[in-house]
């Protein structure tokens, strides 16, 4: 190989690299954020806690990008390199509701619910790659590809109203250590850091240079070990002296071998945003990821741009996402214009559990309006014209008020995009046989 092949192929390892190593590093960066408190607080808690979402968030809420005010989370930061955790979910009652663990690679690897397991009451163990054990009678085993991850749970909530109902269910889950389990167990306090940064953790991993970057990724596959189906991609970055199971440290690698790597997380990130942008099936306007979406096999790629811009994201049986940034004259959606979505009657989004629409700024986030409405779906009083059709107004300015049911705000300055959300949603929606109407500008 001669030289000029050489120096450019380094490039695209380190390239690679750091798109593969994205997710891993992401999670971890979330993790020290919504670990970073003594006691369940929101959607914080000390690891292997878990913590509940009392209510819809609201317009100061930056956690996580494009949140949703369709239900109320439950989440959980788990690291079972110790010993597993064991989780106990009460009876549903017939409520949708959904658990998906996610491996520190951001891989869905089991997600108990509604679709899967039924709404009865289940429990389950959360187990690490290299323990070895027996459980307990009735508790099933799911085995984490990696010692630590995230649970991200959602339970249907039909408005605010339906607010103590859902507690009452998140109140009856549990998660113990399995030396806890069937003991009475208080969780410790934790010691919180005051030196943690608490911004949103897409930014601070924006501003990680590399050094702190590979250095932090090769310390997670200490436990974090590579899927197996990642040998092609642990061999390409041998090459450049990151294996799995050793610390790096730039500062010691050959000068070649800096430079293609300092030059990586630019490049990278910028394939990273422009994916996300760009990916899933593109129909009226509207994209639906239906593939690379919770289970990414090697789409090392498009693993890294949902981990950026929707990290948790479910798998596609369990709801779809499609998402909107133009008209349907391709035309930026903005605030300063007027537009009506309308689905006609065989057309409103196919779906067993629910659907939703939700409205989200520039900063991919909820926006403060005059009626405090993030989003507008199936459980909302919505007003279908005579022929069963359905007209949605988004605007910044009430519609006027026989028409405020069907209203979504927009933010009051700047461009925005949208979020369909379809829970459990129809075969029609997942082979693409369904697609959403285009958003129509109103002169």
């Amino acid at each position: 190989m001669n030289m000029k092949h050489s120096i450019e192929e380094i490039y695209e390892i380190a390239r690679d690299t750091y798109i593969y190593a994205y997710p891993l590093v992401m999670m971890q960066v979330t993790q020290n954020v919504g670990c970073n408190v003594a006691e369940p607080i929101g959607l914080r808690a000390p690891i292997n806690q878990i913590a509940h979402n009392r209510e819809f968030p609201d317009a100061t809420y930056t956690d996580v990008v494009r949140p949703n005010a369709d239900t109320l989370y439950s989440a959980l930061s788990f690291n079972v390199s110790k010993e597993p955790i064991v989780v106990s979910i009460p009876d549903s009652g017939g409520r949708y509701y959904l658990t998906p663990w996610l491996d520190c690679w951001t891989d869905v690897f089991t997600a108990p619910g509604s679709r899967t397991t039924g709404t009865g009451a289940i429990t389950y163990a959360i187990v690490g790659p290299k323990w070895r054990g027996t459980l307990p009678d009735g508790v099933k085993e799911y085995r984490s590809p990696t010692a630590s991850g995230l649970l991200i749970g959602r339970t249907q909530t039909n408005g605010k109203p339906d607010y103590e109902a859902v507690r009452k269910f998140q109140d009856g889950m549990s998660a113990v250590p399995l030396s806890a389990y069937g003991k009475p167990y208080t969780p410790p306090k934790n010691t919180v850091n005051p030196n943690q940064d608490m911004t949103a953790p897409p930014d601070q991993v924006d501003q990680m240079d590399a050094a702190s970057f590979f250095a932090l990724f090769t310390e997670l596959m200490k436990d974090n070990p590579p899927h197996a189906n990642d040998y092609p991609i642990v061999d390409r970055m041998k090459r450049i002296g990151i294996e799995p199971g050793k610390s790096f440290n730039l500062a010691d690698a050959p000068q070649e071998v800096q430079d293609a790597l300092n030059a990586a997380p630019a490049v990278a990130l910028k394939l990273i945003k422009q994916v996300w942008a760009n990916s899933g099936v593109f129909a009226n306007g509207w994209r639906t990821n239906l593939t690379a979406i919770g289970s990414y096999g090697t789409d090392y790629l498009h693993r890294a741009g949902v981990a950026y811009a929707g990290l948790g994201a479910n798998l596609i049986e369990d709801a779809i996402y499609p998402t909107v940034f133009t008209d349907e004259n391709g035309e930026p959606l903005h605030s300063d214009k007027r537009y009506v979505l309308h689905f006609e009657k065989d057309q409103i989004p196919p779906v067993r559990a629910f659907w939703s629409l939700t409205m989200y700024d520039e900063r991919q986030l909820f926006t403060a309006n005059p009626i405090d409405r993030f989003a507008i779906g199936d459980r909302d009083k919505l007003t279908f014209n005579s022929d069963g059709s359905l007209d949605l107004y988004i605007q910044r300015e009430s519609p006027g008020k026989d028409k405020e049911s069907n209203w979504l705000p927009a933010p009051e300055s700047g461009r925005f995009t949208m979020n369909l959300r379809l829970y459990w949603p129809k075969a029609e929606a997942l082979n693409g046989t369904w697609t959403p109407p285009g958003v129509k500008q109103v002169k």
